[in-house]
């Protein structure tokens, strides 16, 4: 018979917190990310003159409401990881105090005079709808990709603003400054606006030649959007496959492989217990 082993309080709360493919997990998640949408509309509430004026009692309320349970959750974070330092600088960590701070730092700051100052304060607040990124599988499949494809995409930007200097460039020396190209500069704003496919009009080629120029920059646009596209699908697919929703009791490090023995991001050994078995 397999020995059942006993998981400490504390450990059991870290994967009910931190991960999301048990059970209390998901519930775990699916409450916080409602909380965090009342709490977001209760900030864009609250800047409606009319709302504010009718019902200041209860959004004040139901903001201290929302500071207080995500205060809590705050120091549950910090107690069940295993480095509260290394998660507190993190870049949840961090997103996290930002969600509570202004309204504590908001007491501070009485008297009529600072209402400007009070008011960025609570705004500062919306930052509480960054939160969401962390409890969706997709979205932190999509950050990693997008990690993953960064230097790709440095180097495609690096081309693509290579390509925009050459077309503004050589627009101002057709057009000129009696069609609206007064300087480079403004040919390569043009440019973007071109190979980007916006096309606001504001400035337009009127010579045959710079309209001719003109139509090889907006052909080349639809090939240019498609290359980040393609670069960030690839990576992607790559990660979607060979991760999971596992996490690291150290740093809380995310996105690791099932069979993963260490932490891709501190190396500490990954715990041999998954979803709550013991591991093979």
């Amino acid at each position: 018979m397999t020995e059942v082993q006993i998981i400490p309080a504390r450990e059991k709360w870290r994967q009910i917190i931190f991960e999301a493919d048990t059970r209390a997990g998901r519930a775990f998640d699916v409450c916080l990310i409602l909380c965090i949408l009342l709490s977001v509309l209760v900030v864009m509430l609250a800047s409606v003159r009319e709302i504010r004026t009718n019902y200041t009692t209860a959004l004040v309320a139901a903001e201290w409401f929302f500071t207080i349970l995500f205060s809590l959750e705050y120091a549950a974070r910090l107690w069940t990881t295993h480095s509260p330092s290394h998660y507190a600088r993190s870049f949840f960590g961090v997103v996290d105090l930002l969600a509570i701070l202004p309204t504590y730092l908001s007491l501070l700051v009485p008297g009529a005079e600072y209402f400007l100052i009070v008011r960025a304060l609570r705004v500062l607040r919306v930052f509480r709808v960054l939160k969401l990124v962390e409890y969706l599988r997709e979205a932190r499949t999509i950050m990693q990709a997008l990690k993953a494809s960064s230097k790709k995409i440095q180097v495609f930007l690096l081309a693509v603003s290579i390509l925009v200097v050459i077309f503004g460039s050589l627009m101002y020396l057709i057009e000129g400054e009696a069609h609206g190209f007064t300087s480079i500069p403004r040919g390569v704003y043009w440019a973007v606006v071109t190979i980007s496919t916006v096309g606001y009009g504001d400035i337009t080629p009127q010579t045959p030649l710079g309209q001719f120029v003109a139509s090889i920059l907006m052909v080349m646009g639809y090939g240019i959007i498609a290359v980040p596209t393609g670069i960030v699908t690839a990576e992607f697919t790559r990660n979607y496959i060979h991760t999971s929703q596992r996490s690291c009791p150290n740093c809380s490090a995310e996105g690791h492989a099932e069979d993963a023995r260490y932490c891709r991001r501190c190396g500490k050994p990954m715990p041999g217990q998954i979803l709550g078995q013991e591991a093979n």
